[in-house]
């Protein structure tokens, strides 16, 4: 099943709509899909998101998908590796960056200012 993304150039994003909470996560934190769709059960297609947290939003739990992730921190702040309460972990600052592969574990995260996040998601041609 081919998931392709559509020519779309460039164009002014309506930052205050289009905004969701993704499945599983607090509502703290929302998603807008910029591009693309994933499909996690048929391992296909690919997806460009923007993702932000409002302040002091944190996850309790690590993360780990079968799909390739790159994350690019656009501004604010994300600390990874807190624990179940919110505390402890590593904090990163604007223009820091990530690729993960399939079955990689990671989080969970916190953001104590808020953060945007930029992410691609995709999974390997077979």
């Amino acid at each position: 099943m081919a998931m392709n993304k559509a020519h779309d150039e460039f164009h002014t994003l309506d930052m205050a709509a289009g905004w969701e909470t993704p499945l599983g996560y607090p509502s703290g934190i929302k998603q807008k899909i910029l591009s693309g769709a994933l499909d996690e059960t048929g391992r296909g297609g690919s997806r460009t998101r923007l993702l932000k947290f409002e302040p002091g939003v944190y996850t309790t739990s690590p993360f780990v998908h079968a799909y390739w992730e790159e994350v690019f921190l656009v501004s604010g702040d994300l600390t990874v590796g807190n624990d179940a309460a919110g505390n402890g972990g590593e904090a990163f600052g604007p223009y820091t960056y990530a690729c993960r592969p399939p079955g990689a574990v990671h989080g969970p995260f916190k953001s104590e200012k808020g953060c945007l996040l930029l992410e691609i998601h995709y999974f390997d041609p077979v």
